[in-house]
């Protein structure tokens, strides 16, 4: 029986940028069938990240850090690393904006010691990683605050700190600048106190079981696509400026993040 094929953009998709996805996957696929391979006639919604990117059908996709340093490395194979135009992006790399509502009186990231965090997953890169990070140095090696709330997603973060359940979180850079666009409720009523390390961005990737010249197929067709005047304005609402080939050793910087905070004493963000 033929395996269908799978292609999934779900980290930075919200209603008004997923237009912009389906513009981006056809131009790719068409490449893709024009070079003789088959590819997915449209993005799979409606799965969970962590499905798609353990299916053994991905021929595109793409994952945040943490879970590709911890988990996936043996599982997929790295395409590029998108880049963005975006505040708090540097070439493929990106950081978390630690942000606090507008109205804190608190401005220094440890004026919040037993404050509420909130983050969108224990295996977030931004959300959980880089914010684990930037406390390790101040926390002492004792749990920095009160509570923390695991809200499920950026946006249920920010909403978590707009309706008072929580005081902190880390946003993604590349969600944020998204939200600004389409969620200025939240965006807006929140400051940025501190930022996070620059880290290695969230990779395109596919299945190890796709075979090497297929791989390389995609990201040739990846790269075209970025580079295609046609797909400008699908790229502007996307931010996405380009794409840089890393390896897996490129992503070593999330682990070495891990570690020095286990070598402080914060093991876990708290």
């Amino acid at each position: 029986m033929k395996v269908a094929l799978v292609a999934a953009l779900p980290m930075y998709e919200f209603p008004w940028t997923a237009d912009a996805q389906d513009e981006l996957w056809t131009s790719i696929a068409g490449r893709l069938r024009r070079a003789g391979l088959a590819a997915p006639d449209a993005l799979t919604r409606g799965r969970a990240p962590e499905e798609v990117w353990r299916d053994p059908a991905l021929v595109f996709g793409q994952t945040c850090g943490y879970p590709y340093v911890t988990a996936l490395q043996r599982r997929v194979a790295l395409i590029a690393t998108p880049s963005y135009g975006f505040e708090g992006c540097e070439g493929a790399g990106h950081r978390s904006f630690i942000v606090a509502r507008r109205d804190d009186e608190r401005r220094d990231l440890r004026a919040f010691r037993s404050a509420r965090a909130a983050l969108n997953a224990l295996d977030s890169n931004t959300g959980m990683n880089l914010f684990r990070a930037a406390l390790a140095p101040l926390a002492g090696g004792e749990p920095f605050f009160a509570s923390v709330e695991v809200a499920g997603s950026h946006v249920a973060s920010l909403g978590a700190i707009v309706e008072g359940r929580a005081d902190v979180a880390a946003i993604d850079c590349v969600t944020f600048a998204l939200l600004q666009r389409g969620r200025a409720d939240l965006t807006g009523a929140v400051k940025i106190v501190a930022r996070g390390a620059l880290a290695p961005g969230l990779p395109f990737i596919a299945s190890a079981r796709l075979n090497p010249a297929a791989v390389e197929a995609v990201r040739a067709s990846l790269f075209a696509t970025l580079d295609d005047p046609a797909l400008a304005a699908a790229r502007r609402t996307l931010g996405l400026v380009g794409a840089a080939k890393l390896g897996p050793r490129d992503y070593a910087p999330i682990v070495e993040l891990e570690r020095e905070a286990v070598r402080l004493g914060y093991p876990e963000l708290a």
